[in-house]
């Protein structure tokens, strides 16, 4: 996987951490510099972490499933893809305005929004040829950033961006997993 198709999966990632930051900023009177960091480091940091440690597990299995592993790296990307692609169009889920940064509720959150990266990291393991510490650096430093812009826009915009945030997620987690799933077949080179 090369870096440009990284970077994608990186935003892609991010996106549900990015949604949930706008929801931080939205319910927040003013934001400072060291909110929108603790909220990029919780996010960024938990992102990083948890395909790692799918990339492990999944190469603890990738030998015995290797004929079908590129369909296991779609068929995941596809359901995270497509999950988020569902959030966006949930006209009923907005964002619940919750401003507290304690640590049991951004480790609760940062969990929350990186078990999909848990997913993708066994994805990754299952598509070959990865390099999981540079992944999980553009994934972690991407969430961070984004997770630190989120709760600025969300302070300033509201929640306008929230929306199209997980429609471009969740688009790119589908194309990238067809993407993987095509090369396996031999249709793209």
């Amino acid at each position: 996987m090369g870096i440009g198709e990284l970077l994608l999966l990186a935003v892609g990632v991010s996106m549900d951490a990015f949604a949930v930051s706008v929801c931080k900023g939205l319910a927040m009177k003013k934001v400072t510099w060291k909110q929108e960091l603790t909220c990029g480091v919780w996010f960024g940091g938990f992102q990083a972490l948890m395909p790692t440690i799918g990339f492990f597990l999944g190469t603890l299995f990738a030998d015995a499933i290797q004929a079908v592993d590129h369909w296991v790296a779609f068929i995941l990307l596809a359901i995270i893809g497509g999950n988020l692609l569902k959030e966006a169009f949930d006209k009923e889920e907005d964002c619940e305005a919750n401003g507290d940064m304690s640590v049991k509720t951004m480790f609760v959150m940062a969990v929350a929004t990186s078990i999909d990266a848990l997913a993708v990291g066994i994805s990754l393991a299952m598509a070959g040829d990865v390099n999981i510490w540079l992944a999980a650096l553009f994934i972690g430093l991407c969430t961070c950033a984004l997770s630190s812009l989120g709760v600025k826009v969300g302070n300033v915009f509201g929640s306008r961006y929230e929306k199209k945030a997980q429609m471009a997620g969740g688009l790119i987690l589908i194309l990238l997993g067809t993407k993987i799933l095509l090369e396996h077949l031999g249709v793209l080179v």
